[in-house]
């Protein structure tokens, strides 16, 4: 088990150094690939795009997403405070529009970081409605609802 967790990671670990500023998002993927690893390997054996594989990726993107940004606000809190290299405000509405808004709600509460910038916070409600709009589109696509 430690020797192909290793496996996986090291990939990742060759690519922190060119990446460092951006390096949440490898922490992203990395928990993803992890994460679907052990599924497919020690939970169960079914189809590739059965129902349920696909619903369990969902929820660990969802978590592993929100987990990210909660992070990614902490380092650009820290970084604030030290003055030194700041997160881009794009990335963090992308981490945001991708699932993300619950761990940066509960960022912005938590380390009072991006929290009076009213800028900030109407780009932020606005992802939050396209990210609304955009699942309400995929699942009207798929004759969902």
């Amino acid at each position: 088990m430690l020797l192909t967790f290793l496996a996986i990671i090291t990939p990742f670990l060759v690519l922190v150094r060119p990446l460092q500023r951006n390096c949440f998002f490898i922490f992203y993927f990395a928990m993803m690939i992890i994460s679907a690893y052990i599924t497919e390997t020690y939970y169960f054996k079914t189809a590739f795009f059965s129902h349920k594989t696909l619903l369990l990726f969902v929820v660990y993107h969802l978590v592993c997403i929100n987990i990210t940004t909660f992070l990614a606000y902490g380092i650009d809190k820290r970084a604030a405070i030290r003055g030194s290299w700041r997160i881009p405000e794009v990335h963090l509405h992308v981490l945001e529009f991708l699932g993300g808004w619950l761990g940066a709600y509960i960022a912005q509460k938590f380390f009072h970081h991006k929290n009076r910038k009213s800028s900030y916070q109407a780009m932020f409600w606005l992802m939050l409605v396209l990210q609304g709009a955009a699942i309400y589109i995929i699942l009207k696509y798929l004759k969902l609802i």
